[in-house]
């Protein structure tokens, strides 16, 4: 079966609005230090922007169950960060940035659980894995392909990073008309996927489980800092990251109709293990080829896991319950990478690479085994 045509236009929303976003991120810290600030003040602009972004996906979620539309808030999101994101070009002070990139992520916060709820009713219940799979897969796509766009127009325009902030703009805008395609149908759904659906929500040990899993995983920045440390040059670090978005946008959509048909549980615990594998990994590297060997061998984790977590918690909650539900997911999730980032930062510093490390494959086995030792459902589920 193919996937609905409101799953391929928000995945292709997806693609557009990280192709935007993705142009300006790699470029943020070096814009915000030649407007005189650091990379304190850099922590504290992303911090922020992460905090409000996780609190607005709970609020939104909670939003989207009393609405009787999806799209519009959706909608309002994308554009809202569409529109701020060009305003960088026109930055002069450090907390100009700080303004902007909260705006951004307030319009990231608008669309989540609204999106993600509007994708749990354009897939059959058996399919949800795959529908999250492959939006992020496109999500992912964009991230490699954003930094691309930002080269060449770095090596058209050479130190002109304020024009790639306008050119961002495109992208940004396009997202917002491809949303505007999608067709939000209001199909009620049959007893058959109803059928057992848990009346309490989201199982509590799933998502204790997810936020233990969370609190080991960090920014990723940290494992390119680890590469530059064992010998990559700081030129091929671009690359590097690239290619990590690159096996993630590969193996999103087929890991997610592996883990419909296997089993989502099963899916998540491998992706869990996968992650604490990769990191011990990345504790003992020693040399670049281990680190191009070890990023690519860590695109598997999101493959495996991104669209599962989202599908378990949609498909344990009742439809009309399901914004809250994604929303509380996000809220967990957005701030378990902050306080993870913010934990491992201190243990690096404090302790070393290898330990903060180490800490993160530790908190991702704990998470398994928690799972893994969780009461089983009372009933066997799509994909559960």
């Amino acid at each position: 079966m193919r996937l609905s045509r409101n799953v391929v236009l928000l995945g292709t929303v997806s693609l557009l609005a990280d192709i935007s976003s993705d142009m300006v991120m790699p470029l943020l810290p070096a814009f915000v230090v030649t407007l005189g600030a650091g990379a304190a003040y850099i922590g504290v602009i992303e911090g922020a922007a992460e905090g409000t972004a996780a609190l607005l996906k709970y609020l939104s979620g909670r939003w989207a169950d009393r609405v009787r539309r999806l799209l519009p808030l959706a909608v309002i999101g994308y554009a809202l960060a569409a529109l701020a994101r060009p305003f960088l070009a026109a930055s002069q002070k450090p907390w100009h940035v700080l303004a902007v990139r909260n705006v951004d992520r307030v319009g990231k916060g608008i669309r989540t659980s609204p999106r993600d709820k509007l994708l749990a009713a354009s897939a059959p219940r058996e399919r949800l894995a795959e529908a999250y799979s492959f939006q992020r897969g496109m999500d992912h796509a964009g991230a490699a392909i954003g930094p691309f766009v930002a080269a060449g127009l770095l090596l058209v325009w050479p130190e002109q990073i304020r024009r790639v902030f306008l050119f961002a703009a495109i992208p940004g805008a396009l997202a917002v008309f491809a949303l505007l395609a999608v067709r939000e149908t209001g199909r009620k759904t049959t007893p058959s996927e109803t059928a057992g659906q848990a009346k309490g929500g989201v199982p509590k040990r799933l998502l204790a489980a997810i936020a233990l899993f969370t609190l080991g995983n960090s920014t990723d920045a940290l494992l390119l800092l680890r590469a530059q440390s064992i010998g990559v040059p700081t030129g091929r670090l671009p690359l590097l990251w690239a290619s990590l978005h690159l096996v993630r946008a590969l193996l999103s959509w087929p890991m997610g109709r592996i883990a419909d048909r296997l089993g989502r549980q099963r899916a998540l615990v491998a992706g869990w293990l996968w992650y604490a594998l990769c990191y011990a990994g990345f504790a003992f590297a020693r040399a670049p080829a281990h680190a191009w060997t070890l990023f690519a061998a860590y695109g598997l984790v999101a493959a495996l896991t991104e669209g599962t977590e989202r599908a378990l918690v949609a498909d344990a909650a009742a439809p009309e319950t399901r914004g809250h539900a994604l929303g509380v997911y996000n809220l967990v999730t957005g701030a378990g990478l902050l306080a993870a980032s913010v934990l491992a930062g201190q243990v690096w510093e404090h302790v070393s690479p290898a330990a903060a490390l180490l800490l993160g494959s530790a908190l991702a086995f704990a998470a398994s085994v928690l799972l893994i030792l969780g009461s089983p459902p009372a009933r066997q589920a799509p994909g559960a």
